[in-house]
Parts: structure tokens; C-alpha cells; sequence
């Protein structure tokens, strides 16, 4: 009996929004209710794919109907919430992808464009220099006989504080 080793996973996410979270980002859902080919277009080639690839869902029925294959399945929209998942590490299964795909096609692609446009917010990155600090050192002094030069002490990098 051979022994599975189990490797540490980090933990699956949920989706940034439901599948019927219209009103989080409502510019989404209006476009994909005027134009869902568009929509579901620029989701495939924001996430690296062909901009094409959804045209298969609407071409599939014409020919699953013509081989007289009366179930249809959007296989684009299926693979492309598949894959997603598996790229972002989102909870899930190839079961509820196909239900998705099935019975709520177009609110799922309004979901994975609701996740491509969450995950391409940038963050903002402040990436302080240091700078640095010219100070010209007065002469040494003398009191008593005694000689007296300014002491540097070293603080953050690139900072000297003199006194």
C-alpha cells in the first residue's frame, strides 16, 4: 500500500461576489444584459485566452442540434469558470460549473468579469527612497587645548544625524 504524502494547500477563496450580485458592480451586469457576446468576449482575452473563444457556445447548439443532440452545454463558458477557479483557488466544482453554465449563462459571465476586474485593481505601492543628506562638517574647534570635531552617528540607511 503505497503512502500519500499531504502537502500543505492554501485554503480555497470564495468568488469575490455571488453569481447574482448584479447590483456590487452594476456597469458589468448592464453591459452583459445589452451585449452578452461582448461581455463574455472580453472576459476570455482579460483572462489570456482567444477573444473568440465564447463564440463556441453560440455556435455549439446549431450543431449539437443538427447531430440531433438536444442537451447543450456551453463548453466555453463551462472551461472558462473552470479554469478560473483553478487559477485563483476559488471554491467550487465542475458540477456546480455546469449547472452555472446551463441555467445562469450570462450571470456568470457577469461574475467572472466582476472577478477579472477585482483582481486587476492595482494596489498602491509607496516605495520610499532614502535620501541623501549632505552635511559639511565645520571645522574642529579648539577649547583649552583640547580639539573638538562634530560625532556622526549612523540611524536609518542613508540618514547621518550630527550634533
Amino acid at each position: 500500500m503505497a503512502q500519500h504524502q499531504q502537502t500543505a494547500q492554501t485554503p480555497l477563496i470564495d468568488w469575490n461576489t455571488g453569481l447574482l450580485d448584479c447590483f456590487e458592480d452594476v456597469s458589468t451586469c448592464c453591459y452583459g444584459f445589452w451585449c452578452c457576446p461582448c461581455l463574455a468576449c472580453t472576459v476570455s482575452g482579460r483572462f489570456g485566452e482567444n477573444t473568440c473563444l465564447p463564440l463556441c457556445d453560440i455556435i455549439t447548439p446549431a450543431v449539437f442540434s443538427a447531430c440531433g443532440i438536444p442537451l447543450f452545454a456551453p463548453p466555453a463558458g463551462i472551461t472558462m469558470r473552470a479554469s478560473m477557479r483553478n487559477r485563483y483557488g476559488i471554491k467550487g466544482s465542475l458540477c456546480k460549473d455546469i449547472a452555472t453554465g446551463c441555467f445562469c449563462t450570462w450571470c456568470s459571465w457577469c461574475q467572472m468579469h466582476r472577478e477579472l476586474k477585482e483582481r486587476k485593481k492595482v494596489p498602491t505601492v509607496i516605495i520610499m527612497q532614502p535620501q541623501n543628506v549632505v552635511n559639511s562638517h565645520p571645522p574642529p574647534v579648539m577649547i583649552n587645548n583640547v580639539i573638538h570635531s562634530p560625532v556622526n552617528y549612523a540611524g536609518q540607511p542613508g540618514v547621518i544625524v550630527t550634533s
